[in-house]
């Protein structure tokens, strides 16, 4: 346990005295972020603030993982490695859309196509390799049966697997991406999710089935690979996003750009994944669903009535925005929609281990 408080402190303490280091080297060479020309005019004077913050964020809670398994001197996990990375592929393929807007001086870096393709392979690469690493009973990070709280009877095959975790890490990510539209709202939003799995990871490692044990189908215990570790991994993700939330608060002087929302995303769904909770992450990440939501259902109303709109503007939190709504008042209300989806979430998952 002394390695979760470990993890949480050292990447919290790294994220919030490294960033207005980064801060100031964006700003001698000009890395500011670029804003698009249609969207919210108050948007407007946020051009040319640092952007890549995720660099930082990523760094960080890296760090602060392995820096607390070195002074505890325990080994870290397969799980927990490949999580890792899951987060660095997300997060280069971010760095890569980050750096081309600002090279190109514009709002848009990758084409979406190429960046999907991109999210897709680091994800297909991250399911097929948890689907390998056996520990010495055979358990692999990533299950071969469907999970909702818990592994279910639902037995897949290996390709089915992987085109499920390719969906879950796209959507996930994506989501966190959509979310990172005002000040402190996507890095707000991350904490509660990350220390979610924290709570969970711990749970799971608490009522772990005996080693060997082949009743995961029928008991209460978890049959879930270093979930202990996992339970760090998501401290350090939680403390990184804390301490860079001190600078990317409103009014923010740096945004975690692509590299930092497709990392987040990376590291909310990975987790998930590893601690075979897939189906709560509907709940965990229900503001991540709901922003998510809102671009699709914008998008596929405005192509079906021939360009007329739901909201004002998408993702959701710019509709609001269009309303008159502060930007400070929109990023707290949404806290509270994800606090509440988070203890949503929790609920779900205590609720059936009391009931089976």
């Amino acid at each position: 346990m002394k390695e979760i408080l470990l993890a949480g402190t050292i990447s919290t303490l790294l994220s919030f005295a490294l960033t207005p280091t980064f801060i100031r080297f964006l700003a001698a060479r000009g890395y500011g972020q670029q804003i698009r020309d249609d969207g919210p005019t108050s948007h407007h004077v946020k051009r040319g603030t640092p952007t890549m913050g995720g660099v930082v964020l990523v760094i960080a809670a890296v760090l602060g993982y392995f820096t607390s398994h070195l002074i505890n001197g325990v080994r870290v996990s397969a799980s927990a490695l490949l999580v890792i990375g899951l987060v660095l592929g997300l997060g280069f393929v971010g760095l890569l859309d980050d750096w081309l807007k600002i090279v190109k001086q514009r709002s848009l870096g990758l084409r979406a196509k190429q960046k999907l393709a991109g999210q897709a392979l680091v994800a297909a690469g991250f399911a097929f390799a948890g689907l390998h690493f056996k520990d010495s009973f055979k358990l692999t990070p990533i299950s071969f049966h469907l999970s909702t709280v818990r592994d279910t009877s639902l037995a897949l095959g290996t390709g089915f697997v992987i085109i499920w975790v390719v969906f879950l890490v796209l959507g996930t990510s994506n989501g966190v991406n959509l979310t990172d539209g005002l000040d402190g709202l996507a890095s707000g939003t991350s904490i509660m999710t990350l220390l979610a799995f924290v709570v969970i990871g711990v749970w799971e490692f608490r009522q772990s089935c005996g080693l060997g044990s082949v009743e995961v189908l029928t008991s209460k215990c978890y049959m879930v690979r270093d979930p202990l570790d996992l339970a760090v991994l998501a401290a350090a993700f939680a403390g990184s996003c804390a301490g860079f939330l001190w600078w990317n608060t409103s009014p923010a002087r740096i945004f975690m750009g692509d590299v930092g929302s497709l990392a987040l995303g990376g590291a909310i769904a990975g987790l998930a994944i590893t601690l075979r909770i897939e189906m709560l992450l509907a709940a965990l990440g229900g503001l991540f669903v709901i922003i998510t939501m809102s671009v699709i259902i914008q998008t596929l109303y405005f192509k079906l009535s021939g360009g007329k709109r739901v909201f004002r503007m998408a993702p959701l939190q710019h509709h609001f925005e269009l309303l008159g709504w502060a930007e400070v008042t929109i990023v707290i209300r949404f806290w509270i929609i994800a606090g509440l989806s988070v203890a949503a979430g929790l609920g779900l998952f205590y609720a059936q281990w009391v009931t089976s």
